[in-house]
This record gives structure tokens, C-alpha cells and sequence, in this order.
């Protein structure tokens, strides 16, 4: 059901399907951050349950082949004593998820002026490469998935992977993490159920999910298509879904996307 960014499915869900246990929609990052920014209506998350997540598109912070910044903590370091001096594209508009990747980033590493860092909301991941590339920024922002080209080309260099660990397939890749920025941002790809259904169905959905990310399919095809792995299923997906709107919600209203 397509429409509103997935805002009309997960109306459809709360005011008219809350009951029906064959029902799962697809989720991601996206849903939570219009949650968190209110794009659905005034519509929020405990009104349907978050069943899991079995993968995730991580983010990334790129820079072209030739950039000074050899790692993720050069460019940190100049943006803090310049904020003017680095400037990010990303596929997404002010305030999408790829806007806030940096923000976090950022945050996490002590800088509180987060509306000084600049960043230019362009026409998806590729151009935002493009900008990069050409030296109209220094640093782009984006998913693993929408850059796979461009690291076989040579043209660009990852500075790291917003993710729990290494992503398989990309192992010469650090994390934030383990660079000492402790951020994991992922456009993660996961599911939910209406809010009333019984325990018991929510119970078997969770089952369902566990089994096919255990399955040997479903890693092959998490590597076909440049997914990490990235399993949260059950109550403690709920639980770390809210989390996310919550930190999410904070940083739009820093950034005066909501008021």
C-alpha cells in the first residue's frame, strides 16, 4: 500500500486492520524517523508493535580517493576546529536520516553546535558521491549499498561504517565504533504487526523472522545485496525502536526540523 512514505499503510493498520493476525508491514529507518518527526499525523509507534529487524544497509562516511582525511577521527578533528571548513552531501533532504548520520557522529564526539556543520541535501546516493568526488564537498554521507561502484572504481574511500561490527564482504572497512566514535546508524529492514493481536500470534511472527535470519538463504542473500547483519527480534526490537525515535526526535528538534 504505497502512499505517505508508508504513512497511509500504517494508518490503514491502526484505524482498521489492529486486529488481524496475518498481517506484517515492512519497516525501516525511514518509518522510525517520520515517527519521530511527526510525518504520519500525530500517528506514533505504540500504536502498532514492532515485531523485528533481520538486516540493515548500514550508513557510511565517504570522502573522494585524494582527501586529506585518512580517518574518520581527521575529519571529527577539523570540523571541530573549523566547522566551516567541511561540508557533507548525502541523498536525503536536512533532516533525513542521512543528515543525522553526521549529527551523531558529530555529537558523539563531543561537538555541541550541531546547526554550525554543513551539510547539502541532494538527488540520492550517487550524487551525493558526485559532489564528493568533485570536490563541491568533502564528505558524503550515505548507505553501503549506494557506493559499492564507486569503492570498485577507486574514486572514493570510506572512512567508516556506522555499524556493530565490519560488514562481510567489506572487512578492510572500520567502524565508527572501533575508531572510538561509538555510533551505529542503519537503515535497518524489519517489520511490524497490528498493536492487538494476541501474544501468541506475535510470539509465532517473532519465530518466523528468527528462523529465516538463521537461515543459510537469507545470509547469501543479505551478501548479494550489501546488507549487514542485523538481527533484533521480539520485545527488545520494540524496545530499541523506541529508543531510536527518541534520539531522533531530539536531534530534529536541535536542528529545527520540528518544533
Amino acid at each position: 500500500m504505497a502512499g505517505g512514505g508508508g504513512g497511509l499503510a500504517f494508518s490503514h493498520v491502526v484505524n482498521e486492520r489492529q486486529t488481524d493476525a496475518d498481517l506484517i508491514v515492512a519497516a525501516s529507518q525511514a518509518t522510525a524517523t517520520r515517527l519521530a518527526q511527526d510525518a504520519y499525523g500525530g500517528a506514533t509507534a505504540d500504536q502498532v508493535h514492532f515485531v523485528g529487524a533481520i538486516g540493515a544497509d548500514p550508513g557510511v562516511i565517504v570522502v573522494a580517493a585524494d582527501s586529506p582525511f585518512m580517518t574518520l577521527n581527521d575529519m571529527v578533528d577539523a570540523i571541530i576546529a573549523d566547522p566551516s571548513s567541511v561540508a557533507f552531501a548525502g541523498g536525503s533532504a536536512a533532516g533525513g536520516f542521512d543528515h543525522l548520520k553526521v549529527l551523531m557522529v558529530m555529537q558523539e564526539a563531543g561537538f555541541t553546535d550541531i546547526t554550525e556543520i554543513k551539510y547539502i541535501g541532494v538527488d540520492g546516493g550517487a550524487d551525493a558521491v558526485t559532489q564528493t568526488v568533485g570536490d563541491f564537498t568533502q564528505g558524503m554521507t550515505g548507505d553501503m549499498s549506494e557506493i559499492v561502484g564507486f569503492i570498485e572504481s577507486g574514486d572514493i574511500r570510506v572512512l567508516a561504517v556506522l555499524a556493530e561490527e565490519r560488514v562481510p564482504g567489506f572487512e578492510e572497512i572500520p567502524t565508527a565504533v572501533e575508531q572510538g566514535i561509538d555510533v551505529v546508524a542503519v537503515n535497518w529492514r524489519g517489520l511490524y504487526v497490528p498493536k492487538d493481536i494476541s501474544d501468541e500470534d506475535f510470539n509465532a511472527w517473532a519465530a518466523r523472522l528468527q528462523a529465516v535470519a538463521d537461515s543459510d538463504e537469507w545470509k547469501t542473500a543479505m551478501m548479494e545485496n550489501g546488507l549487514a547483519p542485523f538481527t533484533k527480534v521480539g520485545d527488545d526490537f520494540q524496545a530499541w525502536v523506541d529508543g531510536v525515535i527518541a534520539s531522533t526526535e531530539e536531534l530534529s528538534r536541535e536542528i529545527g526540523v520540528i518544533q
